[in-house]
């Protein structure tokens, strides 16, 4: 780790003390809102690790396949989340940790990280590659379709609405191989276009000061300390807001979402301010298509090994959010530029499908 900068190295060492303080709450059986706050600050410090280390990793490749590294693997304590969830039952929590990671991240992390791109662009507007946001408008617009036909199904009660388990299953099959037959002509095409870029015209800031070898240690050992973390992050999750009068929605929609997405979060934000906006929208981007078309899907085919099921069927407000969604992202991103008062639209939505969650 002799390239990390003491700055970093005091980062680390702050994240792995508060992973130790998450350990000691939940095992010494602290009170509730402690023991939950320092799993949610342990939580989010460890997807920094990820975030940073896959930085570090994908400085060797593309725009395109370094986004969906920090996507892929800033995933990592969510999908733990979710599955700890749904093993303890927690099915609302494990909805909306879903649904809510998608929203945070096609409207409040993509719409800050629109303002502050379009800020530091000479002529306030943030201008990107066209060609992920309508691929991931399209991704995310086959999942939705999947979810308001069974929506509509289940609310009229036809005779689809009876086999709301088969449904899912085909729909995550076909989710995951709409996802697939993308993802692998996307990186290919990310490749050649790194391959033809030689390595004295990055600048100084794209090149790793990490080896592959320390790169990949940094992220086994954070993606482990993510899991235990997780396990701990769900235990403290109902005690906690049980005792502050929280919603199981505005906890999965809010704080599971956000905690679970501070990759994203960060990534996205300084990549943003440092001027590469390319790679700041690849992360948000690939992270939002990799969550509704493949994470989605994903769990829904593992939860039925698990004590609780996970399906494609959900509250009716939520399908709302995520149809509006989708067509947000389409007009706000599909022509690659965006002004700042895109980005507050964007946050704006967020917020008030958040306040939502309030009253559920």
């Amino acid at each position: 780790m002799a390239g990390l900068s003491h700055r970093e190295r005091a980062t680390l060492l702050a994240i792995i003390a508060a992973a130790a303080l998450a350990g000691a709450a939940n095992y010494g059986r602290w009170a509730a809102v402690p023991r939950f706050a320092l799993a949610t600050v342990a939580l989010a410090g460890l997807a920094w690790v990820v975030s940073f280390a896959t930085e570090q990793l994908g400085e060797h490749f593309g725009p395109g396949t370094t986004g969906m590294l920090q996507s892929t693997l800033g995933n990592l304590p969510e999908l733990f989340v979710v599955i700890f969830a749904l093993q303890k039952g927690e099915l609302i929590v494990a909805q909306t940790a879903i649904i809510g990671s998608i929203l945070a991240n096609a409207l409040l992390v993509l719409g800050l990280v629109i303002v502050v791109g379009a800020q530091r662009a000479p002529d306030g507007v943030m201008r990107f590659s066209k060609r992920l946001p309508r691929d991931t408008a399209t991704l995310m617009q086959v999942t939705v379709f999947i979810i308001v036909l069974l929506g509509l199904s289940v609310r009229s009660g036809d005779p689809a609405s009876h086999h709301v388990r088969a449904i899912s299953i085909v729909g995550a099959v076909c989710l995951l191989l709409v996802y697939l037959f993308w993802v692998v002509p996307y990186l290919r095409a990310d490749a050649a276009a790194a391959a033809h870029t030689p390595p004295q015209q990055r600048s100084a800031g794209e090149r790793p000061r990490l080896s592959i070898s320390s790169s990949l240690a940094l992220l086994a050992l954070s993606g482990a300390g993510s899991a235990f973390v997780s396990d701990w992050f769900v235990n403290g999750l109902r005690p906690a807001i049980d005792q502050l009068n929280l919603s199981q929605a505005f906890a999965g929609l809010v704080i599971v979402a956000i905690a679970g997405n501070a990759v994203e979060n960060t990534a996205g934000l300084v990549l943003a301010w440092k001027g590469r906006s390319d790679l700041a929208i690849s992360v948000v981007k690939n992270s939002v298509a990799q969550i509704s078309a493949f994470l989605f899907p994903l769990l829904v085919l593992v939860s039925f090994a698990l004590s609780t099921v996970l399906t494609f069927k959900i509250a009716p407000v939520y399908i709302g959010a995520l149809a509006l969604t989708a067509l947000a992202l389409a007009q706000v991103t599909g022509d690659g530029e965006a002004a700042a008062f895109e980005g507050w639209a964007l946050v704006a939505l967020y917020v008030v499908a958040a306040t939502f969650t309030l009253y559920e």
